[in-house]
């Protein structure tokens, strides 16, 4: 590859500050024209593979995708810096209804609709709506830095793709494993079309419970319904076979209200005597509990309503909404003395389209279905068997729970943007499949449906490496090496990939399924619309950048739970990625280098060993993080690492070996130089931007992106952690003191240092880091500070104003004692106690301990006060 960069190691080629917008998006461009995101399917590298959850065509970046590629794009930029031939595989989802849904919208505003345009027209109207505003949210993927290979960009109704699936249907249809049935589907009165579970949207909505005496004296019986309008379906009353109650009136026909006809009451084991009456209304055509009734008992099944939600059915409520209808069915009933009882408002789940908001009408219609029972078992097997690891390995039980209860499959969508189903019609009722390289006969008439969306993209693990030509793509990254998504999708799209993958090649998609929960605001609440809580994550990368926002959502993610969000951590990790910045800036100016070999541990500080050591369990703890998905644990375990190691400690240690200089200094420039080549290394996955432009300034070489990845060497030293650790807690402990006796940090002030042999070389750092001066004529230590074997011995009296000090002491003293007395008191109060909710007593004895660990506190310092 080629040197794209003017690289060297001047520090003065850093900016002062640290303005991520000016410098990511010549950055990413440079990496898409050095190919450094480009997978080879010749190379004999070991592939790694993930496909992108390819989002939908009409769709923006939103927070989800953006906590989701954060982590496929750590994920992948680690295996490329491993060695790995590294694939992750872009591309969109022509997303059926969502798209056509657009279109449409578009259409209405030149006051036409798709029928105006006719079939072919209106599919060309969508290409070139894809043409032209389509795919907005790839150009939000480069801002994000994602690290996808965009030459194989794939689109689900692109011609290869669209031949797998041609393919697919075929085979799946000669097998029969397709086949064509009436049931009950979800549909959509505003979209006309049938959709899948996951596109509905179940909400608590209120609505009207109304009681109905069906039947009358013996014959009478009472069910409850909050759809009276389906009455006008109904083809029986259901009770339990066991119900003493209706015995007498099984296999009995009653009168159904305002219609005319008699329906039977029949016995079935799905309804549950205890609740309600322990009756149900049966609508075969509206229901799918009711049509599985219907089916068991040879009932008919009556359509009351058209594709629109209009009833049908001959009478008063004919040519009304459905929701029209159902009022004035109420009244009639009413009227007729048939309401035995009304709840209003009576709050139920209501079913929704998730593209239009209408509610769903459960609905008799002729459609597609794939048997899913045998593909099914495979998939549950893949994961039983060990072929598929599912991580956490707690939520396997949610992926056996819904493959081993699948039902078959509604495949076919009443639209004309899709996949359109490869079946033909002949002038004499013929039917045939037709595969991509067959051609059905002259005069035949191809089936107006198209396929769901789901079809397509269940395909997407080995339909975009070429399938189903055996293509060098598909020998060397299929299976993927990880499926990154999110738990909402295991039941549908991870679902159907394993039974497809497995059918069409023989081997499953994934050899593991890694989950991540949902983005929630900071209150922990779902990030909605409706709630007014929605984030766009190109904000604040514009606020703080695209390091800032990919390092804040790493931070929150723990596989499989849900990530709460909020703009202050989005602010804390812009401060984090300055403060890389500036340390990267500090140790370039004071000379710290790669250059050569780190010099033998022996001819070392102890400091310079204990970062080395810190720095290897570093490494190691990484690389388990990331083996296990662990993005909060590693973006925490660098956190600390750089911010309260590195730069807090090493770099502060430093200091006072730069300024005496010699061989000491040297070894120290080239540690530090290791230190920031491998932290710098370590953080890129996660915050590829600062450390590209960090580390290329610092190593003066091509690209942190193919640079090879940290490996633990095994170096540790325990001495010498051991050393500094009580160099640290010396610090932190006469620092404590300080705070605590109102010196201010930049106060220098004369000390006398007691030391042990292991700390004694340390003294000029550890004078440096307190501004300690060494102890001069008339020195008077006034307070003493033990730690451990060491002791501080302070002057104090030019640091503060003893007396007014002392009067701030005893003021503090005086509230502490009161709150601690108040709280007491309390305590000790029987009456209390025995009303009080244990939450407010847990209060109070928090208060209470808080109280005594300050009035301890103040007494302290009371006590050290010089004078005492």
């Amino acid at each position: 590859m080629t040197d794209t960069y003017p690289h060297n190691s001047d520090p003065t080629t850093l900016p002062t500050t640290y303005v991520a917008v000016e410098l990511e998006g010549e950055l990413y461009v440079r990496w898409v024209e050095g190919g450094y995101f480009r997978a080879d399917a010749a190379s004999d590298k070991p592939a790694y593979t993930v496909v992108i959850p390819p989002p939908n065509v009409t769709g923006r970046l939103h927070m989800g995708h953006a906590y989701e590629h954060t982590q496929i794009d750590a994920l992948t930029r680690r295996k490329r810096m491993q060695g790995y031939e590294t694939l992750w595989q872009p591309g969109m989802d022509h997303a059926g209804i969502a798209t056509q849904n657009v279109v449409e919208r578009e259409l209405a505003k030149e006051g036409k609709s798709r029928h105006d345009l006719g079939r072919d027209a209106f599919e060309q109207r969508v290409w070139q709506w894809k043409a032209e505003s389509g795919g907005m949210i790839a150009d939000q993927m480069r801002r994000l830095g994602d690290g996808v290979d965009w030459d194989r960009d794939r689109f689900t109704m692109d011609d290869g793709l669209s031949r797998a699936v041609q393919t697919i249907f075929k085979r799946l249809y000669d097998d029969e494993l397709i086949y064509r049935a009436e049931r009950i589907i979800n549909w959509c009165p505003r979209c006309a079309t049938a959709i899948s579970d996951i596109e509905v949207d179940h909400k608590d909505r209120d609505g009207e419970l109304v009681s109905i005496r069906y039947g009358d004296d013996e014959d009478a019986i009472v069910v409850a319904t909050t759809r009276a309008e389906t009455m006008l379906g109904d083809t029986a009353v259901a009770v339990h076979p066991d119900d003493d109650r209706y015995r007498h009136l099984v296999g009995r026909d009653i009168a159904l209200p305002l219609t005319g006809r008699r329906i039977p009451v029949v016995a079935d084991e799905h309804v549950d005597p205890e609740f309600g009456t322990g009756a149900v209304k049966v609508t075969p055509a509206h229901d799918p509990n009711d049509f599985e009734i219907g089916q068991r008992h040879s009932l008919p099944s009556l359509t009351i309503m058209d594709e629109r939600a209009i009833i049908t059915v001959a009478g008063p409520f004919e040519g009304l909404d459905r929701f029209e209808a159902r009022s004035s069915v109420v009244e009639a009933l009413r009227a007729e003395g048939r309401i035995v009882a009304e709840k209003r408002p009576y709050e139920h789940a209501v079913g929704h389209c998730s593209r239009c908001g209408t509610v769903i009408e459960p609905r008799l219609s002729m459609q597609w279905w794939v048997k899913v029972a045998p593909l099914a078992k495979a998939a549950g097997d893949a994961v039983r068997e060990g072929s598929v690891a599912i991580h956490p390995p707690e939520l396997a039980g949610r992926y056996f729970a819904w493959v081993d209860n699948l039902r078959d499959w509604n495949i076919s969508r009443q639209l004309w943007w899709g996949h359109r189903i490869p079946v033909w019609y002949g002038p004499a009722g013929e039917v045939a499949c037709f595969g991509p390289d067959e051609t059905a006969p002259e005069g035949w008439v191809q089936d107006p449906d198209v396929l769901d969306t789901w079809f397509s993209s269940g395909l997407w693990p080995f339909s975009t490496m070429g399938w189903p030509d055996k293509t060098p793509d598909l020998e060397q990254f299929y299976p993927n090496s990880v499926l990154f998504t999110g738990y909402d999708l295991l039941f549908f799209w991870i679902a159907r990939m394993m039974m497809f993958g497995i059918y069409a090649t023989g081997q499953p998609p994934f050899q593991t399924i890694a989950l991540h929960g949902m983005v929630r605001d900071k209150h922990g609440k779902k990030m909605s619309k409706s709630f007014g809580n929605v984030v766009d994550p190109i904000e604040w990368m514009d606020r703080y950048g695209t390091d800032a926002l990919r390092f804040a959502l790493a931070r929150a993610a723990n596989p499989g739970t849900d990530a709460p969000i909020a703009e202050e951590s989005v602010e804390g990790a812009r401060n984090f990625t300055t403060k890389v910045w500036n340390a990267t800036r500090f140790a370039l100016l004071n000379g710290a280098t790669t250059a050569g070999p780190l010099p033998p541990a022996e001819s070392l500080t102890a400091v310079d060993r204990w970062i080395l050591s810190r720095l290897n369990t570093v490494v190691a703890e990484t690389d388990a993080y990331f083996e296990d998905y662990q993005f909060a644990k590693l973006a925490e375990a660098l956190y600390h690492f750089a911010w309260d190691e590195a730069f807090a400690w090493y770099v502060e240690l430093s200091k006072s070996v730069f300024t005496e200089g010699g061989p000491a200094a040297e070894a120290s420039r080239r540690v530090l130089g290791h230190v920031l080549d491998t932290l710098l290394r370590l953080l890129h996955p996660i915050i590829p931007f600062v450390t590209e432009k960090l580390w290329t300034t610092l190593t003066g070489e091509e690209s942190v992106v193919i640079a090879s990845w940290p490996t633990d060497t095994g170096y540790r030293d325990t001495a010498a952690e051991a050393e500094i650790a009580a160099l640290q807690e010396l610090v932190t402990e006469v620092r404590r003191f300080r705070s605590e006796q109102g010196v201010r940090s930049s106060q220098a002030v004369p000390a006398l240092l007691e030391l042990p042999q292991t700390l004694v070389t340390h003294e000029p750092a550890i004078r440096q880091l307190l501004r300690l001066e060494a102890p001069g004529e008339g020195f008077q230590p006034t307070a003493t500070v033990p730690i451990g074997v060491s002791r501080v011995c302070l002057d104090l009296s030019r640091a503060i104003d003893v007396d007014a000090e002392r009067r701030r002491l005893h003021r503090d003293l005086a509230a502490a004692e009161k709150e601690f007395d108040a709280a007491v008191q309390k305590l000790g109060n029987e009456a209390f106690l025995a009303k009080a909710p244990e939450a407010v007593v847990e209060k109070i004895r928090s208060r209470s301990a808080n109280a005594q660990n300050d009035v301890d506190r103040i007494r302290r310092q009371l006590a050290q006060l010089p004078g005492q």
